[in-house]
């Protein structure tokens, strides 16, 4: 267009193809921008589904805390909904923090947002009465959806991606401050002040500040120091709650060609208004989610409406069988419990170990005799302090260590070739099989391996082991010596017929294919293939040559040849696991 000389109908022509371009732009602008807004009220439902699932919690709890038939559970519930209520005004303070962006955002575009309703961008404004819920807004009435200097502004990142300030920083600042400050909190409430002249548990959290990491490891990693003085309980609900809140600060862009950008500048750098106003309703959906898991981990720590039944069951579990001289460990626990109850229980047989806890009650029994047998009663008291109690009892077979090893192909262990290694450690739930001079890995079936001899000797060892993974114990039961040999050389076949066979001469002339493998009392599973092979007939004047398991026409023709009373001879290479040669003579009757 821009050279040369050209007619009015090219330069036309130039024109036509310039607007067009121009005009597909627009379009695909559109469409992107049209699929932020769609985003956006998709994380809007979703702000909306997480601020509900925390609500469901805080009621849950509630409805505990006002429940005065278990006025110990009622006394609990109440410590904890001071939690929650510090959890969600820090929760609503970050919300709010939000919300006052997106409207600074879209103010700074001259978008019109004084009035609310279902035809104004602002449909719901944000209100005090229910200060968890972010403001809900309608993008697709925003009119200036591809402006990008103004979100960039208000974010402080105008002059410097690298260096943001302002609200935009102020907002990252309170983000990691609510991360913190949420973090301490749930720890510091699961401690137990010390009562009844039991000592009391402190427990806290320590933020180790991460801003730099690799993956979510690195981040387990680097909070391993902070969640070693949390409650055991709360460790990988706090791990998840911190991490949900942790951002990469410092990295790249642009492929790498612009270095240690700030997120603030990565993420709002020439976004346009409704890209913008999209992320910052993210994060106000990571902030919801993680109130919501965090008032489900405070809920989760007291009784009450979270739990319901209308049958107690006894239940008495453990080892079914132990060896002589070894102990053994039953669980006795009721099939419903609530944990500020814990259960009294008696045994006869065996005997208490240490206090009850989360529901259940530890007894130790040592193995003797046939059996032991166990029995006690477990008792536990209703709402109204009654105690219920009903009997258990529990029985362990008593067996006596021994092991044996079979292998089902033969007494050999053969080179090249997976033997099949079965082994049984009676009076262990766990059979264990190591070799010298030979390999074993497990396969499918109770104590089934594959053995692959690993010597050039003429003997390999197999050694039996049985493990209790109850008391994690691991006893050597027996050695058993193998000969170490190599596979037999297999049969050659002419089709079915073996060698030595006297067949007539019908059958042996339409035979197109030779075969090499075991006879049936070799029960090895090997397969063999037919390399290079020479067909020759008594009487005849030369042989026929050929590769492969299909006999050439040459060679068929020879065979065809030979008379009652000859010999068709046959020689061929195997391979296999092994390589060699074999061969196969059948005579003509």
């Amino acid at each position: 267009m821009a050279g040369g000389k050209e007619t009015p109908r090219q330069k036309m022509i130039g024109m036509m193809y310039l607007v067009l371009t121009a005009l597909l732009a627009l379009n695909v602008s559109k469409a992107i921008l049209d699929a932020f807004v769609a985003i956006e009220e998709n994380i809007q439902v979703a702000n909306v589904n997480e601020y509900g699932r925390g609500e469901e919690k805080r009621q849950d709890l509630k409805a505990v805390a006002e429940d005065k038939s278990v006025p110990e559970t009622q006394k609990k519930a109440q410590k904890l909904m001071e939690v929650v209520k510090k959890i969600d005004k820090m929760t609503a303070e970050n919300i709010k923090l939000l919300d006052d962006l997106k409207l600074e955002v879209l103010k700074k575009c001259g978008e019109k947002i004084e009035q609310a309703g279902p035809e104004n961008i602002i449909t719901t404004k944000y209100s005090e009465k229910e200060p968890l819920k972010p403001t809900r807004m309608n993008l697709m009435k925003v009119d200036g959806k591809d402006k990008y200097d103004e979100p960039m502004e208000v974010m402080g990142i105008a002059e410097d991606i690298k260096k943001p300030k302002g609200e935009g920083m102020k907002m990252w600042d309170a983000y990691h401050k609510f991360r913190k400050d949420l973090c301490e909190l749930i720890a510091s409430s699961s401690s137990v002040p010390a009562a009844n002249g039991e000592k009391g548990k402190n427990y806290s959290f320590k933020d180790p500040n991460v801003r730099d990491f690799k993956d979510y490891a690195d981040i387990r990693k680097k909070m391993a120091k902070a969640i070693a003085t949390v409650s055991q309980d709360d460790q990988e609900a706090l791990i998840k709650i911190y991490s949900s809140l942790t951002k990469q600060e410092i990295a790249d862009m642009h492929e790498g060609e612009l270095k240690d950008v700030h997120w603030l500048g990565r993420t709002f750098d020439h976004s346009p208004s409704v890209a913008a106003l999209a992320s910052l309703s993210s994060l106000q959906k990571e902030i919801l989610t993680a109130r919501a898991d965090a008032v489900a981990l405070v809920r989760s720590r007291v009784g009450g409406g979270e739990y319901s039944f209308n049958k107690i069951l006894p239940i008495a579990y453990g080892p079914s069988l132990i060896n002589q001289g070894e102990e053994a460990e039953v669980q006795v626990l009721m099939a419903a419990f609530d944990s500020d109850k814990q259960p009294i229980v008696t045994v006869s047989g065996g005997s208490l170990k240490g206090p009850a806890a989360d529901g259940k009650q530890a007894i130790s029994a040592r193995g003797s005799g046939a059996e032991v047998r166990l029995s006690g009663t477990i008792t536990i008291l209703n709402k109204s302090g009654i105690p219920k109690s009903m009997p258990w009892e529990h029985t362990i077979k008593v067996m006596k260590p021994s092991g044996t090893v079979s292998l089902p192909d033969m007494n050999v262990l053969y080179r090249a070739y997976d033997n099949k290694v079965e082994g049984v450690a009676s009076g262990y739930d766990e059979t264990v099989l190591t070799g010298t001079g030979v390999t074993l890995s497990k396969a499918g079936g109770k104590g089934g391996y594959i053995g692959r001899v690993n010597t050039t000797g003429r003997e390999a060892t197999i050694t039996i082991a049985g493990r209790n993974n109850i008391t994690k114990k691991t006893e050597t039961l027996g050695k058993f010596p193998f000969r170490v040999m190599n596979l037999p050389a297999p049969s050659l076949y002419l089709g079915n017929i073996g060698n030595g066979s006297t067949e007539s001469s019908s059958t042996v002339k339409a035979i197109t294919f030779l075969r090499a493998g075991y006879p049936p009392e070799i029960p090895l599973n090997v397969t063999f293939d037919v390399g290079t092979w020479e067909v020759s007939v008594s009487g005849a004047p030369r042989s026929i040559q050929g590769s492969g398991k299909m006999l050439s026409a040459e060679a068929m023709s020879l065979i065809k040849q030979a008379k009652p009373g000859s010999t068709v001879s046959i020689t061929a290479k195997f391979k296999g696991p092994t390589s060699g040669f074999t061969a196969c003579s059948v005579k003509i009757k």
